[in-house]
């Protein structure tokens, strides 16, 4: 069954091109995403009697293609099916081309053969799939701007699968296989010194894939290109960024003893402040949820390296958390956008007045990601932070206070007073009805967050009442610090003109490839 999570999307990719009536083809296409998603929820239950492993041709052993469905790769299949249907609802009415749709649905095959794959050098292929589909996305409008950061993207993502292909020939060199579950078996007694090398070549590889610290520049520039549909946006910082989150975790378990996990710990939190600084320069209101993306990845891989389980079970409740309501203001943001005219946050006011539902939607998201209490990264934030302790939790505490702020810069654009004469926008039911679930989802993953862990990750949790009840207390001074600190320490500050001019362009980023790669050696110990 599970080659058909692959070959499925692609069906329908090929359908939407040929089949002549666009209108009707979208729709068979939703009902087959809805079909997919509950095969998703199928092979989700049966993972969790076992590992379910698939062998491709004529291959039973670890010589052939393999696909495994585990614990965690049924989640993340879960979770693509379903920011891919929230998108495929989004864009019925906007996107009319069959070049559109033929890409998205190839995207969305490559990222579910990425979570099934069992073998390390099916990952390069469907990445490249992934990666081409996405710069051809991004280049949709083909105007010059377009054009040049599309082929941006894809010159950067060529730059760095060089790396992970040298640290894969480099590993099936030492191990003489290419399956994951074997290479780690073979690798398990090898020296530090001898796995150091392929380890961070792969983990450079990765970390572009996480858009961390200093590999993080392709993120906005594909977000802020005037070609970049809202759906696309949303997938990409929902769920394409989750792949590398994802291969983080695989690779770091291959490695075993090599991984540099206190190195992850300390390049997560800076990612994170960082991300936040720049989001705070920004003017363009989707590079300013593009910065906000590479925040919260760093608070995820930071959570992921701490060596404790709750900041695990809770950096992978945030993958999901964040897939929810990222997804809900990139779709959002597109609306508002599009009403308005411009992506300027500064010209952009009254939105609550001319769209309330939407603003209502875009609120439910918004109280999510800064972690409102009953909200779903409330819970997430709570068990991430919840065995920091000392300087490492005044560090989560300052980060998710500038998420804040982020935020209330962010809403700005909901208050005040239109500019001239204005009427409430008429309601796009095929835009709106996906922003609300995902805003309530939002909700309901706060409120329920125990069954979800539980069904989810088979986690069972229970949160102490006191100590949800002080970090509802942080909270809540955070945000009174965040709002004042916002209002009188860096709002219109000269010094973040400086901040929005730091843009890495492609030789920028290729050689922070090669100094990445170089602190990760350091890192190991090499």
């Amino acid at each position: 069954m599970m080659i058909y999570f692959v070959i499925v999307p692609i069906v329908i990719a090929v359908f939407l091109y040929l089949f002549p009536f666009e209108r009707a083809a979208r729709i068979l296409a939703m009902i087959a995403q809805s079909g997919l998603l509950g095969a998703a929820f199928y092979l989700f239950r049966q993972s969790r009697a076992g590992d379910i492993v698939v062998f491709i041709g004529t291959y039973d052993d670890v010589l052939g293609i393999v696909l495994r469905a585990d614990a965690l790769s049924s989640v993340f299949i879960i979770l693509t099916a379903f920011i891919f249907l929230v998108v495929a609802m989004y864009s019925f009415s906007e996107h009319r081309s069959r070049l559109f749709w033929f890409l998205l649905f190839i995207w969305e095959g490559a990222l579910l053969g990425v979570f099934l794959a069992g073998d390390l050098f099916n990952i390069f292929v469907l990445t490249e799939v992934a990666t081409l589909a996405v710069a051809v996305l991004i280049m949709y409008n083909r105007d010059k701007r377009s054009m040049y950061d599309g082929l941006i993207y894809f010159m950067i993502n060529i730059a760095v699968i060089q790396f992970y292909l040298l640290g894969l020939g480099y590993l099936y060199r030492l191990s003489g296989v290419l399956d994951i579950e074997a290479t780690a078996y073979v690798i398990r007694g090898f020296e530090r010194r001898q796995l150091a090398l392929p380890y961070a070549l792969i983990m450079t590889f990765v970390a572009l894939k996480c858009a961390l610290l200093p590999l993080y520049s392709w993120l906005p520039k594909a977000h802020s290109t005037p070609g970049a549909s809202p759906g696309v946006s949303a997938v990409l910082s929902g769920l394409h960024i989750k792949s590398g989150v994802y291969l983080f975790l695989r690779f770091q378990e291959l490695f075993g003893d090599v991984a540099a996990y206190d190195f992850f710990l300390i390049l997560g939190l800076v990612t994170a402040a960082a991300g936040v600084v720049f989001a705070l320069a920004q003017a363009d209101i989707k590079r300013i949820l593009a910065y906000s993306t590479i925040a919260q990845v760093g608070l995820i891989i930071a959570g992921l390296s701490m060596g404790s389980a709750h900041g695990y079970m809770g950096s992978l409740y945030h993958v999901i958390n964040h897939a929810l309501f990222k997804a809900a203001l990139f779709l959002s943001a597109g609306m508002i956008v599009n009403e308005y005219g411009t992506r300027d946050i500064t010209k952009i006011r009254g939105a609550a007045r001319r769209m309330p539902l939407l603003s209502a939607a875009s609120f439910l998201a918004i109280l999510g990601i800064v972690g409102m209490p009953f909200f779903n990264a409330s819970v997430s934030k709570y068990f991430l932070m919840y065995d920091a302790d000392g300087l490492l939790n005044v560090v989560f505490i300052l980060i998710n206070m500038g998420t804040i702020m982020i935020f209330i810069k962010f809403a700005s654009v909901f208050f005040g007073k239109p500019e001239g004469e204005y009427a409430p926008v008429k309601n796009d039911l095929w835009k709106l009805v996906p922003i609300f679930a995902l805003g309530i989802m939002c909700l309901v993953f706060g409120v329920f967050s125990e069954y979800f862990m539980a069904f989810l990750f088979n986690w069972d949790v229970r949160m102490s009442f006191a100590g949800y009840l002080e970090k509802a207390g942080i909270f809540a001074v955070s945000v009174v610090a965040g709002a004042f600190v916002y209002r009188y320490g860096i709002r219109d500050r000269a010094v973040f003109e400086w901040v929005r001019g730091i843009d890495l362009g492609f030789r920028g980023m290729v050689a922070a490839m090669g100094l990445f790669l170089a602190i990760v050696l350091i890192a190991v110990g090499v």
